[in-house]
């Protein structure tokens, strides 16, 4: 009868142990000015942030423009949590629009992220989007 080797087997390596999951927390939204095109409608939907910086005692902040007619009330920003003011609004794809946000009723603050700014007839700039 032949004689079998024996063959010697490694000890198994015990993995490390996992570190524990971190709390999922949301990534917050960066300022600015966020576009999303439908693809079944001719539509951009636009996200509007003015970040806390631009109006920290803000109490009311709308933006006009004119998607709006220039409406003072027509499209109110809501504050989130982190301070900034944010607003959404549907445009229509394939023109551009002219806006401002009004803080407190009385006071004109362009974005900072807009696509480009243009002289308007009172001796300032407007805000342009371009969707």
């Amino acid at each position: 009868m032949a004689k079998s080797k024996k063959i010697a087997v490694a000890p198994r390596a015990t993995p490390a142990p996992k570190a524990p999951k971190a709390a999922h927390t949301p990534k917050a939204k960066a300022a600015g000015i966020e576009k999303r095109f439908l693809k079944t409608r001719p539509v951009c939907k636009v996200t509007f942030t003015l970040p806390r910086a631009a109006a920290p005692e803000a109490e009311t902040v709308c933006i006009m423009g004119e998607f709006n007619d220039w409406s003072r009330d027509a499209t109110p920003m809501k504050r989130r949590a982190n301070g900034d003011l944010v607003a959404c609004v549907d445009l229509e794809k394939g023109r551009s629009y002219r806006f401002r946000y009004l803080i407190d009723g009385w006071k004109y603050e362009n974005d900072w992220a807009a696509d480009r700014y243009e002289s308007n007839p009172y001796g300032g700039e407007d805000s342009v989007i371009d969707v």
